[in-house]
């Protein structure tokens, strides 16, 4: 997976590359990661990247200029790969959508800063927007971080182990099970004793319903259109009975 990114600040990216996951994945040939000056591809002594808004208006807006050459020139290294700006305007940034960008050769993606991106970036230059929060970030820096450690994570190899992608909150509409660690008791708590009886299916038996119990009390949302597996639904049905019981009772 070959990541472009497009910034006025590429020196954000240095220790987020350097650590990690990620920094493991780019040792590994697994992706590779360019951060790209937009400065690089502006003109002028001060290598302006903004200028005032037509209309008037508080703020500034990025040129289209250098921020059109420097898709072109990363295009040109990644011929295939989707221009995504990141835009609190952009559709949001799920799990689902990060499997989906993670089955690509490359993204490129492009920070916006400022008040915003002149409009005609958008509708010549931009394949896709997204967006990782409904809340407005000083710069597209930190979502392109996001994006890039939830898909990274999500190719082969990246975690070294096959399963641990398959179990993280949101794999399957379901948030992640409890987990616990050493010590065994902890300010007199101990953990639960079915996680130290080596019996795996009664493990993985109490994995899935701890991550269902934590859905359906955090984020219910999640089981609104999902479609329940048969093991699934016999815990449900188990729920049911026990709170039916505990009604009557």
């Amino acid at each position: 997976m070959d990541f472009g990114i497009l910034t006025i600040f590429p020196e954000i990216f240095d220790s987020f590359l350097a650590h990690g996951i990620v920094r493991r994945a780019i040792e590994n040939a697994i992706i590779r990661v360019t951060p790209v000056n937009i400065r690089d591809f502006a003109e002028g002594k001060h290598r302006t990247t903004d200028d005032r808004p037509y209309g008037g208006g508080a703020g500034m807006v990025m040129k289209p200029e250098p921020l059109a050459e420097a898709i072109a020139r990363t295009r040109e290294r990644i011929p295939d790969a989707a221009v995504i700006m990141l835009s609190p305007q952009g559709r949001p940034f799920t799990q689902p959508l990060a499997q989906q960008l993670a089955l690509r050769n490359g993204l490129i993606l492009v920070c916006g800063r400022y008040e915003g991106v002149d409009e005609r970036i958008y509708t010549s230059y931009i394949d896709d927007e997204i967006s990782v929060g409904d809340y407005v970030l000083t710069g597209g820096e930190p979502a392109a971080m996001v994006m890039i450690d939830a898909v990274t994570r999500l190719l082969p190899d990246a975690l070294g182990g096959a399963d641990s992608a398959g179990s993280d909150s949101f794999s399957d509409q379901l948030l992640e099970y409890a987990q616990y660690t050493r010590p065994p008791v902890f300010e007199g708590e101990g953990i639960p004793e079915v996680l130290l009886s080596g019996n795996h299916a009664d493990i993985a038996s109490w994995r899935l319903e701890s991550s269902l119990i934590r859905t359906l009390l955090k984020r219910p949302d999640l089981l609104k259109d999902k479609e329940f597996s048969d093991r699934e639904k016999a815990v449900l049905k188990k729920w049911c009975r026990a709170v039916e019981q505990l009604i009557s009772g």
